[in-house]
């Protein structure tokens, strides 16, 4: 199983990235998937996530300006980002728990990671 995210980049405070991440692989079935960042020096931290019925969780610091979405038949999950602040710099990862045979325990996958990097 493999999470690959892309979408990352440069933007102005103020502005707007939308990240996705693809899970592929032998995937039974996908429950929750996320964004967790981690900026220089920081612990990681959860940004977003999304469950399997499309309840979602965010950060405090990310109400109101960034939204996730899942595709549930490209196993997909997406984080629009909108109102960027420098804060949100960091490198963005996303997660999800895999199942990937009927009667197997959930497994936690990890991106590669991409970065967003919000400054003028």
């Amino acid at each position: 199983v493999q999470l690959q995210a892309f979408g990352g980049g440069l933007v102005q405070p103020g502005g707007s990235l939308r990240l996705s991440c693809a899970a592929s692989g032998s995937i039974f079935r996908i429950n929750v998937m996320g964004w967790y960042r981690q900026a220089p020096g920081k612990q990681r931290e959860l940004v977003a996530a999304i469950s399997r019925s499309g309840s979602t969780n965010y950060a405090d610091s990310v109400k109101g300006r960034f939204t996730t979405s899942r595709d549930y038949n490209k196993n997909m999950v997406y984080l629009q980002m909108n109102s960027l602040k420098p804060e949100d710099t960091a490198v963005y990862y996303c997660n999800a728990a895999i199942l990937t045979a009927w009667g197997t325990l959930p497994h936690d996958y990890w991106g590669q990671g991409t970065q967003v990097t919000v400054s003028s």
